[in-house]
């Protein structure tokens, strides 16, 4: 799909007539969202700039990502979405930026793109350039992603407080062993899940990071004088989400280990209580197995309290074990 977005922001055209030989004047953002065959020969026809294809943009090179085409800033990143639905997926975008005309390439639908508005400051002047919808737009996608980083502390916190509060410990270890490991089991997916978008974001943080001040660079000349800071205030944002970022890295991985050491901890207490179980069954074993041979004479036969001195023996080997265990402190 095409759309052409005009200098005002709540003006959006989804672009049908693929005949023009050029774009409307007033077009600032041109946006090819999985463009059709046609539309790609369009806009590179009404723009006389290449349109980079998917291939393209999914290039790692800092090289392939960033680079400068008769005076038109190639840029492209990988954009994490649906970072809040605990199942994160990343996309290709590119962005084609000139003095007058800004283009975006992209394959899936990303809310940022979606919202031509909020992408304006002030909303009441629209995108007066394409130096102007780009910085919107980078600073929607920002957001997000840091409403998404938001979500993954507050998930993290909240594990973080069930596997080291010492009166959640104490009521989970009143559970079944079963239900235990269920519910570590859950804290480990939880936790791996929550790694598994902050590593996303911090991919698309790094293709944005790198991005802002190659425009500001690169674009010194003609970018108007009300963007400059904001560009520097969203470089700088970045930046902290970055920091931010590499903090729930840490966190992610600290959970991660915290988790496993109690698993390893409650398989320990399995095995332990195995052993205990076993050791305390050998000494009954022998004295049954003792008393259980067909020898011809075993004075014990012959005692009238044989029998209830025999249990008692039992009991007596299956206790001792028992009592030195404990003074042990092994119980």
């Amino acid at each position: 799909m095409l759309t052409l977005h005009t200098s005002t922001a709540d003006q959006a055209i989804v672009a049908t007539d693929l005949s023009a030989a050029t774009l409307p004047s007033e077009v600032v953002w041109v946006d090819l969202l999985n463009g059709s065959i046609d539309e790609v020969a369009f806009v590179e026809r009404a723009t006389g700039r290449h349109v980079p294809t998917f291939e393209e943009l999914v290039e790692i090179e800092s090289s392939s990502r960033l680079h400068t085409r008769n005076g038109a800033l190639y840029l492209s990143a990988s954009i994490v979405f649906h970072a809040g639905s605990g199942h994160p997926l990343t996309t290709p975008v590119g962005f084609v930026l000139m003095p007058d005309r800004l283009i975006t390439v992209r394959f899936e639908a990303l809310e940022a793109f979606d919202t031509p508005k909020e992408n304006a400051v002030p909303p009441d002047e629209g995108h007066p350039s394409s130096a102007a919808a780009f910085t919107g737009l980078m600073e929607a996608i920002v957001d997000r992603m840091a409403d998404a980083l938001e979500h993954v502390g507050a998930e993290l916190k909240a594990m973080s407080h069930r596997v080291f509060d010492a009166e959640t410990r104490g009521a989970a270890r009143l559970r079944q062993p079963a239900q235990e490991d269920s519910d570590l089991r859950e804290i480990l997916r939880r936790v791996g899940r929550g790694g598994d978008v902050a590593s996303d974001i911090r991919d698309s943080l790094l293709g944005l990071g790198r991005i802002v001040p190659y425009v500001t660079g690169q674009g010194a000349d003609w970018l108007p004088a009300a963007v400059k800071p904001r560009l520097e205030t969203l470089h700088q944002d970045i930046a902290s989400l970055a920091d931010y970022d590499t903090h729930l890295a840490n966190k992610v991985q600290l959970l991660l280990d915290a988790t496993l050491g109690l698993i390893s901890i409650e398989q320990n207490n399995i095995i332990k209580v195995l052993t205990i179980v076993s050791v305390v069954g050998v000494p009954p074993t022998l004295v049954a197995s003792l008393y259980g041979m067909n020898f011809r004479h075993m004075p014990e036969l012959d005692w009238a309290w044989g029998y209830p001195y025999g249990l008692a023996l039992i009991a007596i080997s299956a206790v001792g074990p028992l009592l030195w265990f404990k003074l042990r402190g092994w119980l």
